[in-house]
């Protein structure tokens, strides 16, 4: 069993305790927050103790580090992590500013470094199913793909404030997933962006609405629709267009069961919040976690990952901005 650190006790935070309880190889030994009573809390509910960061990462017996909290504190605990002998499981984006998360390449960038970033979707079985089927070949070869996700209403303002903007908080999962499916870079980025959702969200700095097309060096085209607000529930869809036909993952409903009367069909809604949508998503990648731990696996999203998403979350940033097409 493999002693854990918790860095953050926040909302996930705690989601990421309570996996670590359900993970038969992992033990929740310190949980860390500047917020005492939350670490408390936490700790108190896993049977873990509160401590500081300089103490967790002191004790030999803790193997693993989950970093969970603000993000512009995620690239340097990962780091400190790293540098005391720790595995880090560290939460996405790796940090808010490009050429800060690059300067870590030396400590952070090696195949050898046990850093696994958070892009949880990859863990997902609905899209690991879809993703088995493009590579397996069936489809013939993929082309287009459509990746949408929509919130079913937006963040707090306090949060949006501190979130890094929606490209970097919101769409860079939707960045790792279009790599991922593609197989290769994009090399062009375009995105279209405006605030139709919350005025608060625009006065704040940011959008909530978003367009971005992406283009890969073979040809291979991808559009992701951001919106932070859908009105319906949780729709998080992927189609993936091959020469052979259509892929898709659809959205996940609260249960399977449909209503037909006269007048038509009426179904259960979606699920309607990320934690319960990717629930499962979030403990294969817990157990994902144990087995690099355990030394039977690598990280199956690493820091070169985490960059290539951030790199780009700020081209659409700036094409949003200039109106105008970024070449990677």
């Amino acid at each position: 069993m493999f002693d854990i650190a918790l860095i953050g006790a926040g909302r996930i935070g705690r989601i990421h305790a309570a996996n670590v309880a359900a993970e038969q190889r992992l033990r929740l030994r310190y949980v860390v927050d500047p917020m005492a009573a939350a670490a408390r809390e936490v700790a108190d509910g896993a049977g873990a103790d509160v401590a500081t960061l300089d103490a967790a990462l002191a004790d030999p017996a803790v193997k693993g580090v989950i970093v969970a909290s603000a993000t512009d504190t995620h690239l340097d605990y990962a780091s400190r992590a790293i540098a005391a002998g720790k595995g880090v499981f560290c939460e996405k984006p790796i940090d808010l500013d490009l050429a800060r998360a690059r300067s870590a390449a030396g400590a952070l960038g090696g195949a050898d470094v046990p850093l696994l970033l958070g892009f949880n979707r990859r863990f997902d079985p609905h899209f690991r199913a879809l993703e088995q089927r493009l590579r397996g070949g069936s489809m013939g070869a993929l082309e287009t793909l459509h990746i949408i996700s929509h919130d079913p209403a937006p963040p707090p303002i306090d949060y949006v404030r501190v979130s890094g903007g929606l490209f970097k908080d919101m769409a860079i999962h939707d960045f790792d997933m279009a790599r991922w499916l593609l197989g290769e870079e994009p090399t062009q980025v375009y995105a279209a962006a405006s605030c139709l959702v919350d005025p608060a969200i625009g006065g704040a700095g940011d959008v909530d609405t978003a367009r971005i097309f992406l283009r890969t060096a073979s040809g291979k085209l991808c559009v992701i629709s951001n919106s932070r607000r859908s009105g319906y529930g949780y729709d998080q869809r992927i189609e993936a267009f091959c020469a052979g036909g259509l892929v898709r993952a659809d959205n996940v409903r609260e249960t399977t069961v449909e209503a037909w009367r006269a007048a038509g069909a009426a179904a259960d809604p979606l699920q309607n919040f990320f934690l319960d949508r990717y629930a499962a998503a979030y403990r294969a990648e817990m157990a994902h976690f144990a087995d690099m731990l355990a030394g039977a696996a690598a990280p199956g999203v690493g820091y070169a990952d985490g960059i290539a998403a951030l790199a780009l979350a700020e081209a659409a940033g700036r094409s949003a901005a200039e109106g105008a097409v970024v070449t990677l």
